[in-house]
Formats: C-alpha cells, structure tokens, sequence
C-alpha cells in the first residue's frame, strides 16, 4: 500500500491529470493485515507470518514486519517448518497470516511454541473485519 502510494505520488508530480486508482482496489485484508503488523512489529523479536513463498501479500509481510521495527522476520507455511533455533534470543514473538492462509496453521503454530516455551497469547486487534461473503444461489439453494 505505502509503495503504490509513493509511485502514484511520484507519476502525479509528472502528470497532474493522473487518474489514481481507487483507494480501495488494494484487497481490504492484505491492507488490514499491513496495518496490524505495523502496529504490532516493533519490539518483536521474532515475527512470523503463516503463508505460502507465492503469496505476494504473504511475502510483503515479511517485508512490512522488518521495516516497521521488528529484529527478524520469516515466512513459514506451517509450524512443521519452523526453525528452532530461530528462538535463540527471543522473548517476543509476533505471529500473524497472510489473507489466504487458513486459521488452524496459525493456532497450530501457536499449540507448537506452546508445547517448548512458556507462551502467553496476547490478541492484537487493529481494525475488525467485517465483509460478509454471500454464497452464490446455486449453492445457497442446494
């Protein structure tokens, strides 16, 4: 979100009559996922993001994560990829998920830290979501 932004800032200076994209044409999760993680960032000694190497969103994360403060960063697509040795060092760990990536990875991550490190689970909550998805009639009818 910021980089569009300054590129659109930049391509405006050169060309006044721009017309911008609309400012909600970036997915509302990828930009509230952006948001939390850089309220959440600084002080984490460790943050990880639960999603896939091809998830642009995802691998921004990693991104945000690091420039909003955070000592190290990685993207993992599950607990079961975890390094930890990773841990050395940490007494803040941060987690979070890209848009697509599904809930049970992020508490089977959180049940696998449990399991070697005192945890105590503290939920940040930047903005609430509340889009609501409506099934198409053929399966709303079924």
């Amino acid at each position: 979100v910021e980089d569009t932004a300054g590129v659109i800032a930049r391509l405006r200076r050169r060309f006044p009559n721009l017309q911008a994209p609309a400012a909600d044409s970036i997915c509302y999760a990828t930009t509230n996922r952006q948001d939390a993680v850089k309220e959440t960032a600084d002080g984490a000694d460790l943050f990880l993001i639960v999603g896939a190497p091809n998830s642009s969103n995802s691998v921004r994360l990693v991104e945000v994560a690091l420039r909003a403060g955070a000592r190290d960063a990685r993207l993992i697509a599950s607990a079961e990829a975890v390094d930890w040795g990773w841990f050395d060092n940490v007494g803040t760990l941060a987690i979070t998920a890209g848009a697509s990536a599904p809930e049970d990875l992020v508490q089977g991550l959180i049940e696998a830290c449990a399991e070697r490190f005192d945890v105590r689970v503290e939920e940040v909550t930047v903005t609430r979501e509340d889009v609501v998805f409506k099934l198409p009639r053929v399966l709303a009818d079924a």
